[in-house]
């Protein structure tokens, strides 16, 4: 008798996941009724034209801004009313555009900030300043993953801009974030920067979910797996990058600027 062969390719798992999501601002619809999904191990972009609502469902997703309608879980639970600390600390972290780093600490000091919420410093303020030395040897890694071992000791203000960010993604990595959304990542950034950060984006994804909204789509046809397409805060078209950029809806909501 013959035997059904059974396949073991499996989909990543949902961490992240949204059904049915809407914001209105008085009369004024936002979003409207997103549903997404997003897998462990991938990076999932988020594009649109200028006022598609790309920003909104980040500030919705990481509770920044309560929903109108809809739900949000995230590895499984439900985060719909829960405040942005809450959701933090389950290990939905992200960046924004505008670089967040503290301009006059060293960039060793930065990561070392970051590393104490989750090694459970950041609380226990009577303890000599010699107990983030434990962090050292974490600190150290994490800059050298993202490229930064040679400015280890300058003040982050220091740093170009790209840099900056470079070392936004390194403290949000200390954080230890099981899903990492990135505002814009490449913002701003010349091509040696896009690189590195485009490089360190798809390392980051292959143990943790990445969502990010991102204007480069070179970067996104480049590294992204997924990709979700809004338009006036609708989803226009969804799947992986060759799909989307024939899609002729999208080619339209982009002006007929972007090419496949």
């Amino acid at each position: 008798m013959a035997v059904a062969s059974i396949s073991t390719n499996k989909q990543p798992r949902v961490v992240l996941s949204a059904r049915g999501l809407s914001k209105s601002f008085g009369a004024f619809a936002a979003v409207k009724n997103v549903d997404l999904d997003v897998h462990d191990a991938s990076v999932h972009a988020l594009i649109g034209p200028n006022g598609a609502g790309k920003t909104t469902v980040f500030n919705l997703l990481t509770k920044f801004l309560q929903p109108t309608a809809g739900s949000i879980t995230l590895m499984g639970a439900d985060i719909t009313k829960l405040p942005p600390d809450k959701v933090a600390r389950m290990g939905l972290v992200r960046s924004f555009q505008i670089s967040a780093v503290f301009p006059h600490l060293t960039v060793r000091d930065n990561v070392r900030v970051a590393l104490q919420r989750p090694s459970g410093l950041s609380t226990q303020f009577w303890l000599p300043l010699s107990s983030l030395d434990r962090l050292d040897a974490r600190a150290d890694e994490l800059i050298e993953t993202v490229g930064l071992k040679r400015e280890r000791n300058a003040l982050a203000a220091d740093l170009s801009y790209g840099r900056k960010r470079v070392l936004e993604i390194a403290t949000t990595l200390a954080l230890d974030p099981k899903v990492l959304l990135l505002d814009e990542p490449m913002a701003g950034m010349g091509q040696e920067d896009i690189g590195t950060v485009s490089a360190i984006i798809r390392e980051v994804a292959k143990t943790r979910a990445v969502l990010m909204v991102e204007h480069n789509l070179s970067v996104v046809a480049d590294i992204c797996h997924h990709v979700t397409v809004l338009q006036r805060g609708e989803i226009l078209a969804e799947g992986d990058y060759a799909t989307v950029s024939q899609d002729p809806r999208v080619r339209t909501a982009y002006m007929g600027t972007e090419e496949a």
